[in-house]
């Protein structure tokens, strides 16, 4: 059995700079994890969809996506939830929702680094 394709779940936005800082983000990750994706809930592609059907079409039926949100608020807790029972559904597969990555302590370590870098490299 194959693993399961992960996909980075951001937001999305009309803003193609804004999807390019997502994008530079998840390039560590989409180079060191096999079988990652990127994907927007909204209003960018590719969608969560569009990375489904992708995976289908490779014969992927198992997928876990990894929020790129730093609280689980009403997209994570009612509209994601729903659009993966949908997906589920249209495309005979499982999808598993995993914490959003603002819930793991590590982040608020690497956001106490990169402060403490800023303050290194700030003039006195």
């Amino acid at each position: 059995m194959s693993s399961p394709r992960i996909i980075l779940l951001a937001h999305g936005s009309s803003d193609k700079r804004w999807c390019e800082t997502f994008e530079k983000l998840a390039a560590p990750t989409l180079a060191s994890v096999d079988n990652a994706r990127v994907a927007y809930m909204e209003l960018a592609e590719p969608s969560i969809d569009t990375i489904i059907m992708d995976g289908v079409a490779e014969g992927i039926t198992e997928f876990t996506i990894v929020p790129l949100f730093l609280a689980a608020g009403r997209h994570l807790r009612k509209d994601v939830p729903a659009m993966i029972e949908e997906l589920e559904k249209a495309h005979s597969v499982s999808i598993q929702l995993a914490p959003p990555i603002g819930e793991n302590p590590l982040l608020g370590e690497a956001i106490r680094d990169v402060v403490m870098l800023q303050l290194e490299e700030t003039p006195a």
